[in-house]
């Protein structure tokens, strides 16, 4: 990379170092952090477990806002004085090495500002991922697991914790339905892009004749709730049944009915949960799993209830395309929404899935702020 490109791509770091000063009201944060540290130092702190644990985590939020600013800052500060060394005299390798430095910063910028980009109520919390594939068995399953591997390796990517809450195993391939726990900080805001159907173009492994198929599956995505957050359920609305674990894994199957399935009767909204060994703790996970469900589906409402208000037209959220994967005749994985799109399908079913999130924060950002 030629030095001036590098002083040019610095340019426009450095228009986005202040735009973050700017956002960020860094006298404010510190001034918060130093009331919470104040409060935690105050004695009879643990007496509330709960509450003092949930001060902690948001302090450590705050704290790691902070100081990973400051990291982009020195950052930038380093490359800066590379560059004015690199001006005095030929350096090859400082050269090379200030490249590098350069490329680490824009990906840290890029993850910076995407974080800052999740400003939505329950952005911070872990999330409720479910993949459910179309119509056309074994093709749609096998899409369906395919979905599956995608996003456990993107969240191995972000060091992300997976728990398969519920797994419903194909009839040849694949899977008819999986239910995700993902846990990490903004889990859910990363991953409520993923929402939609999700539409596969391949010549399928299935079909003898060689042919070109092409298979859709839903992904919904819900927050996971804290204890906070009361959503009222009676038990009276509520079917329960109860069946033996059917997921992947062999040993971790019981053999007793321990696996739970709750059916919530005015809505027809159906959780399960077959992870634990415990009956009681399924019953547990499905119960907030219906929650969650019973949450979102009011937080659809409000949103097509404002659309409608504000004259917008609002695609429907399960039954709407989002992304497309193409691997026959061509490669490209493209986003219907943000109109990105990739070539690398192959990264994509690999993880890669932050420049997808990191595009749809940004057209959602433009669309609730139109020029």
């Amino acid at each position: 990379m030629e030095i001036s490109a590098m002083r040019s791509a610095m340019s426009e770091i450095s228009t986005k170092i202040n735009q973050f000063r700017g956002s960020l009201d860094l006298d404010g944060l510190n001034e918060q952090i130093a009331i919470n540290e104040a409060k935690m130092a105050e004695p009879g702190f643990w007496d509330d477990n709960v509450r003092a644990q949930e001060l902690i985590d948001a302090n450590n939020l705050l704290k790691e806002k902070h100081d990973s600013f400051y990291k982009l800052q020195s950052a930038y500060e380093d490359i800066e004085v590379s560059l004015e060394l690199l001006a005095e005299g030929d350096d090859p390798e400082l050269q090379a090495e200030t490249e590098t430095q350069l490329t680490q910063l824009q990906e840290a910028m890029q993850t910076y500002e995407m974080n800052l980009l999740l400003s939505e109520e329950y952005d911070d919390s872990n999330a409720i991922l479910e993949i459910h594939p179309g119509a056309g068995g074994t093709e749609a399953q096998d899409w369906g697991s395919m979905l599956l591997r995608m996003y456990q390796r993107w969240a191995d990517r972000r060091g992300f914790s997976v728990e398969v809450a519920d797994y419903l195993a194909g009839d040849e391939a694949g899977l008819k339905s999986v239910t995700l726990i993902i846990k990490g900080t903004n889990a859910y805001g990363l991953l409520r892009s993923e929402r939609g159907v999700h539409r596969l173009v391949r010549i399928s492994p299935f079909d003898a004749a060689g042919r070109r198929h092409t298979s859709f599956a839903s992904v919904d995505v819900m927050p996971e709730l804290d204890k906070s957050i009361n959503i009222d359920v009676s038990w009276d609305d509520i079917k329960m049944e109860v069946f033996r674990s059917s997921g992947a894994g062999g040993q971790h199957i019981n053999k007793t009915s321990s696996a739970v399935r709750l059916i919530h009767m005015p809505t027809g909204i159906v959780t399960s949960s077959q992870a634990e060994r415990s009956q009681f703790q399924n019953k547990a996970t499905a119960l907030a799993m219906l929650k969650a469900k019973l949450y979102q589906r009011e937080l659809d409402a409000q949103a097509k209830q404002e659309a409608e208000i504000k004259g917008e037209q609002m695609d429907n959220g399960f039954g709407s395309q989002i992304r497309s994967y193409v691997f026959h005749p061509y490669t490209m994985v493209k986003d219907h929404r943000s109109n990105y799109e990739t070539g690398n399908g192959q990264a994509v079913m690999d993880g890669d899935l932050d420049p997808f999130i990191y595009a749809y924060l940004q057209w959602q950002l433009a669309m609730k702020n139109p020029e």
